[in-house]
């Protein structure tokens, strides 16, 4: 069974900085090529900044060139929720931790095999856990 992370507002604004709040509570997106993620490399896992979940392996990523880190799949389909995005003027499906609804980024259908996905992940929504 899924946990769920029930927080107000207020805790949330006191737990993030300000830029997490916005991209995670707000469905903000930070500036391509700005975030600490896009070019990482190293081996372990990448997890929701707002509660911890464990969201993608680095066996996943790889550089899309799009300016954000993208995975072709996370470590299991329970760890995301998807939600349609009609912002912009297009219809995008959205990205959420499945434990604290924190989004994430966004999901599109032109990523590498296996999977053709790119997970477009806010590097702000992440922390790495090395290992």
């Amino acid at each position: 069974m899924t946990r769920r992370v029930n927080k107000t507002q207020q805790e949330w604004r006191a737990q993030l900085t300000p830029e997490q709040y916005h991209v995670t509570r707000e469905h903000g997106t930070e500036r391509a090529f700005s975030g600490e993620y896009d070019k990482h490399f190293e081996a372990g896992v990448y997890q929701c900044i707002c509660c911890g979940q464990e969201l993608f392996h680095s066996d996943h990523k790889y550089d899309s060139g799009s300016g954000w880190p993208s995975f072709y799949q996370p470590i299991s389909k329970e760890k995301i929720g998807l939600s349609k995005d009609r912002s912009w003027l297009m219809v995008r499906n959205e990205v959420h931790c499945s434990h604290c609804e924190g989004h994430l980024g966004h999901v599109f259908k032109d990523g590498p095999e296996p999977t053709g996905q790119r997970y477009c992940i806010n590097s702000v929504a992440l922390k790495f856990k090395g290992g």
